[in-house]
């Protein structure tokens, strides 16, 4: 286990920007993509897909954390992405998980998912019930892995950072979040491990 104040966090992404943080947080060590291009901060970037499943396990159990931030559904079949999931549960890293999905699975007050409530947008819908399934697949491991799984708020925004958020557990904890401010949130999780076995959510006050 690296030192905490420069604790090795991955990621396994499509695309990534590093969130800027002083020395003293998580940063990313390694930063793997379909493309295995740079990702700003990364001191290390290199080709790997989901699907690449014992390879994306040795990263995960030689990190303090690792993210997982790979789009499902869009202008594809979300299949793939879901059976990634499934393979990579099953193979049962050692690491801690940070899995990014999406507000989709989110809940109205009266429990019904977002992604089912009238006006959900069409072009989302597919990406929306793929993480819907990937949310399920992490609660049925339950305590067999590491895991946490962070739901966006349901609209992202390129508003500036503050570096606060508000959180929340299955229903939305507000209706935005700015990019800046959900890199933030997940330093925050791969440095506090606050949310192990969970699913959470944020948004901007």
């Amino acid at each position: 286990m690296s030192d905490r104040r420069h604790g090795r966090l991955r990621v396994a992404a499509d695309a990534f920007a590093a969130p800027r943080a002083p020395p003293t947080r998580y940063h990313p060590d390694l930063s793997a993509s379909r493309s295995g291009r740079h990702a700003e901060g990364a001191a290390q970037d290199v080709t790997l897909t989901l699907a690449d499943t014992q390879a994306v396990v040795d990263l995960i159990n030689s990190s303090d954390a690792t993210v997982i931030t790979v789009s499902a559904g869009r202008g594809e079949s979300a299949q793939p992405v879901i059976d990634a999931h499934r393979a990579l549960i099953a193979a049962a890293p050692t690491g801690r998980l940070i899995v990014v999905g999406g507000a989709g699975s989110l809940l109205t007050p009266d429990g019904t998912r977002l992604v089912d409530t009238p006006g959900f947008p069409e072009e989302y819908k597919p990406e929306a019930l793929a993480f819907t399934e990937v949310l399920d697949l992490y609660r049925e491991a339950g305590s067999a892995l590491t895991w946490t799984f962070l739901s966006p708020a349901p609209e992202f925004t390129d508003k500036p950072r503050t570096g606060t958020y508000t959180e929340g557990t299955d229903q939305p904890a507000g209706s935005e979040i700015s990019v800046a401010d959900f890199a933030v949130a997940l330093v925050d999780e791969a440095e506090k491990d606050a949310h192990r076995g969970h699913r959470w959510t944020i948004a901007n006050a």
